[in-house]
Parts: C-alpha cells; structure tokens; sequence
C-alpha cells in the first residue's frame, strides 16, 4: 500500500457502515470526503469487504461525475463555458487559466493548489464570463481578472504554510 493512504480512515468509514445494505454509493461518497478522492487502494478492500466486485465499482464510480479517481486541488476552478459565458469570451478565460496553471481542464496543478472543470452554466449568467473558485463567484472577467481571482487563493495557501 502507498505510504500516503491512511487506511484508518476507511476502517472507521467500513466500520460506520457495517451490516447495512445497499450502502456501496455512501461508503464512496465517505471515501471520497476522507481523502478528497477514492484511492485505488480503498477500493480494493471495499470490494474485498462488502463483497462487490471490483469491476461493479468501477462501474459506479465512472457512472456519476460527483467521483474522482485522482486527487484533487485544494481550490476547484469551475470555468462556466455556458452560452452567455461563451459568447462574452470565456474562451479566452478558460486558455488563460489552462496555460497559466499548466492543466487542461479536468486537471490538478502538480502542487494539488487546483484543480480546473468546465461547467455548463453556474446561473450567473448576469456577470458572464464567470468562473466559480471554490464557493466564491468571480465575474465580468477578463483573462487578467480571472487570474488575479486565482492569485488570491495562492496568496491565500501561501500565508497559511507561514
């Protein structure tokens, strides 16, 4: 096992879980709070201990969007690529973001700061382009807006390492 999974916290989840059925879908929703991800590693024992097999959970894991099998950054940059968005040059955002942070969308920085998706529509249609940091809106962006947004939260990490 990697020196970086700490399988005390899936024991406690397993343990939380014990006895219930039909309970695949909320023990990987846990996994995935606990370590931001679902490790290969906890997948192996869920499968060895609720006796599903491997492939099943794969199955569900790359069904719903809401999993993710590689860790993610401490920021996520949801980049609205909807109409209004589009057509106000969120184009230009999203390359921005992408070349600056040196990821592609559905990718993590190496230093796991952040990860970057595109979204359909974040309902702010009013303040396109418009780029969602974590829970926070960022709006009427330019290229240059949207990376300060992003520097604040590197700034941010930068004073709590401090």
């Amino acid at each position: 096992m990697s020196e970086l999974f700490d399988s005390a916290k899936l024991e406690k989840i397993l343990e939380m879980h014990s006895g219930q059925k039909g309970t695949l879908i909320p023990v990987l929703q846990d996994i995935q709070g606990a370590y931001g991800y679902l490790p290969e590693e906890a997948l192996k024992i869920v499968s060895r201990e609720i006796k599903i097999p491997l492939s099943r959970i794969y199955g569900v894991i790359t069904f719903y969007a809401q999993f993710y099998l590689t860790p993610r950054g401490k920021n996520l940059i949801k980049a609205c690529q909807g109409t209004a968005c589009h057509v106000r040059g969120a184009g230009q955002v999203l390359d921005t973001l992408s070349r600056e942070l040196k990821i592609n969308p559905g990718g993590t920085t190496e230093d796991l700061s952040f990860s970057l998706e595109t979204v359909a529509c974040v309902g702010t249609c009013f303040l396109a382009p418009v780029i969602m940091i974590n829970e926070d809106y960022y709006g009427k962006l330019t290229p240059k807006k949207a990376m300060d947004a992003v520097k604040k939260y590197s700034a941010k990490a930068a004073q709590e390492e401090a």
